[in-house]
């Protein structure tokens, strides 16, 4: 996969801020999603539980890039 394909993974992580009863999550490439904290809890938990699948895949050089 090419690297400047659409489907190559970020290697940078997100910056999450809380602000006025929200959480903002400003991510790359001028992406920005703003949550309620329910919200942005569940996606937390989402998202560890989906890298440590990842994680698992990667270690058995299960890889899609």
């Amino acid at each position: 996969m090419a690297k400047d394909s659409a489907l190559t993974p970020e290697e940078e992580g997100g910056i999450a801020t809380a602000e006025l009863g929200l959480v903002l999550l400003d991510g790359p490439n001028g992406v920005a999603v703003a949550m309620t904290p329910e919200a942005a809890a569940a996606t937390g938990r989402s998202l560890l539980a989906a890298a440590e699948v990842a994680n698992g895949q990667r270690a058995r050089g299960e890889t899609g890039y």
